[in-house]
């Protein structure tokens, strides 16, 4: 089916600043290097928001920086830009969700060009605050197609770090796909 000439950039975005990610293409998850900088990342960001002590507050906030330097080191990408998307980052840190659409007529499905990597894949994007799942994937695949949808039911949801996916994310995302 046709490309609705616009992808989800807030989803996308993110990838495309790990487009040069260093990754064994036989690995069946992401790198353990990279879960454990995502893990100090999430210790910290927590602990920033319910810390009131300065000298605590100045190992979590150190916390965040290794966990940027460790990214950093896994590709191209500047330690400051791993920073300024945690410092962005705050209060308890929970898993990001993402929703997909799988649309199908006549026995093909709808895909849709990603912006960062010119591949095909399903509709989809973040799930805005105030959405809820249902609301978020018909509204993106309105906004990426130009089809009005209505969500049937949820098929699967997994999640993203579990699955060979390259490049990784530097936050844990629940991916919610649906059949429409």
């Amino acid at each position: 089916m046709a490309d609705g000439g616009r992808t989800s950039r807030r989803h996308f975005n993110l990838v495309a600043t790990f487009a040069s990610f260093r990754h064994d293409a036989g690995m069946a998850a992401e790198p353990r290097l990279w879960i454990l900088a995502r893990k100090l990342q999430a210790l910290a960001q927590t602990g920033l928001e319910f810390s009131t002590n300065e000298y605590d507050r100045e190992r979590y906030e150190l916390t965040s920086k290794i966990a940027a330097e460790l990214m950093a080191e896994q590709c191209d990408t500047p330690v400051e830009k791993f920073q300024a998307m945690f410092d962005a980052q705050s209060g308890y840190a929970t898993p990001k969700v993402d929703v997909r659409a799988a649309v199908f007529r006549e026995g093909k499905i709808l895909l849709v060009r990603e912006a960062a990597d010119g591949l095909w894949t399903m509709p989809g994007g973040w799930s805005d605050v105030n959405d809820s799942p249902r609301e978020a994937v018909e509204r993106e695949v309105r906004e990426e197609s130009g089809f009005r949808v209505k969500a049937l039911k949820l098929a699967a949801v997994y999640d993203r770090a579990k699955h060979p996916h390259v490049p990784p994310l530097p936050f844990h995302v629940y991916k919610l796909c649906f059949s429409l």
